[in-house]
């Protein structure tokens, strides 16, 4: 005996298969094509084109989400595009603009900033960590008496040199 498949069957178990292939944004996007009438106006590889687009965005942003999470910003929601570079400030927009273009994060380097409480080193530093972390750079954010007693840790543990 021969069972004949429909195209709903044969849609439902690729999309069950792209589950399990852990591709899940793109059988997500997959199942809404299904429900968009003109969506056969389109040809397979614009339609491949789209759904592979889904699955990289989606995958970009869950690496973003995790990269802001592991950073410990104490301030999430501070970005550079918030910051305010009024010269009473202290704050050179040419400065700025240079740590959040430059390769420093490349090389390995740390920023540390320094001045009298209350004018916003924390926040800054939040800053720059997002704006890292929306880059695809993993950021860790201490303030210093932890920094100082991790460093010490590392040290006792000879982890450190």
């Amino acid at each position: 005996m021969t069972h004949l498949s429909t195209p709903d069957m044969l849609d439902n178990t690729t999309i069950d298969q792209l589950r399990s292939l852990k591709l899940e944004a793109f059988a997500t996007a997959l199942h809404a094509q299904r429900a968009q009438p003109d969506i056969h106006t389109m040809s397979f590889e614009e339609r491949l084109g789209l759904l592979v687009q889904r699955e990289v965005h989606a995958r970009a942003e869950r690496r973003q989400t995790r990269l802001l999470q592991l950073a410990n910003l104490r301030y999430s929601n501070a970005c550079i595009e918030d910051i305010e570079t009024r010269p009473d400030r202290g704050i050179e927009r040419k400065t700025l603009i240079s740590l959040a273009l430059s390769d420093w994060i490349m090389r390995g380097d740390t920023a540390i900033f320094l001045g009298p409480t209350g004018v916003g080193k924390s926040w800054l530093a939040c800053a720059l960590g997002q704006y890292a972390c929306r880059q695809g750079h993993s950021v860790r954010y201490l303030r210093m008496p932890r920094l100082t007693e991790e460093l010490r840790l590392l040290h006792g543990n000879g982890q450190f040199g």
